[in-house]
């Protein structure tokens, strides 16, 4: 089953984000869930928060990979969703 988090920095955390990125990209490979991530910009190119779809048994499973992101662990988010998500469309011609 497929998730969206969406996940909005604390005002001025770039540093935060910055410090822990590898740590972050070490555990999206680890746990071998996400299926498509990215962070949010704001009007400067900085990066302020992150969308993942991620793939996970059950909305638990989901949310015990949202808080054990080092990203979560380092209290990088002012807030965090997580949605159940189905993908219906695809325009770059792939199947769904």
């Amino acid at each position: 089953m497929l998730f969206v988090v969406t996940a909005m920095d604390k005002p001025g955390a770039l540093n935060v984000r910055m410090a822990n990125r590898a740590a972050h990209f070490e555990y999206v490979k680890a746990t071998a869930m996400v299926r498509l991530g990215g962070p949010y910009l704001d009007d400067k190119g900085d990066m302020v928060g992150s969308l993942v779809i991620l793939e996970a048994s059950d909305l638990a499973a989901a949310g015990d990979w949202a808080a054990n992101d080092p990203y979560a662990k380092a209290g990088l988010f002012r807030s965090t969703t997580v949605t159940p998500w189905k993908a219906t469309a695809n325009f770059c011609g792939a199947e769904l």
